[in-house]
């Protein structure tokens, strides 16, 4: 299913063994805008079963993480909402670079520069495993979705636009 390349270790492969995470590598040729879809495809998984981690920010300029479906966009306006805050936009990506720590296109949750709040997708937590980014581009890791909640306090909330 993965091609057997060696990955180097990235703050969100240090942060998973740190709390003694189980995971699996997966990788493939990184694509320009080819997002979770191609991830999906190169590798034969469930296009639904890949999460991307978009770094987006309230009006105060204050960011936040959304765990969603590669196939999916976020409604910012449910997320806002749900979220209890004013406006919720995405960043852009030198902000987002900034924030995370991690390139945009390689972007993981897991050992953010900044310490954000999570949002996730509620309907990615009823999957036994999901593929998200391992903070490099080409490089996603399979984990159980409750470490998100477990580990980062990812909230769940209902924001999938088809």
């Amino acid at each position: 299913m993965s091609k057997a390349r060696h990955v180097s270790e990235t703050p969100a492969t240090q942060f998973l063994k740190q709390n003694k995470v189980a995971y699996t590598e997966h990788t493939y040729d990184y694509v320009d805008h080819g997002g979770a879809g191609e991830a999906a495809r190169q590798l034969g998984l469930d296009p639904h079963a890949v999460v991307k981690t978009l770094v987006m920010e309230d009006e105060s300029a204050k960011p936040l993480i959304v765990v969603m479906h590669g196939d999916r966009e976020v409604s910012t306006k449910n997320l806002a909402r749900q979220a209890g805050l004013k406006r919720v936009e995405p960043c852009k990506p030198e902000v987002a670079q900034r924030h995370s720590g991690y390139q945009v296109g390689g972007t993981s949750p897991f050992g953010t520069r900044k310490k954000m709040p999570v949002w996730v997708e509620a309907e990615v937590l009823e999957y036994p495993v999901v593929y998200i980014n391992g903070g490099r581009r080409g490089y996603l890791v399979g984990i159980a979705p409750k470490v998100l909640v477990d580990l980062l306090g990812a909230r769940p909330v209902a924001v999938a636009l088809e």
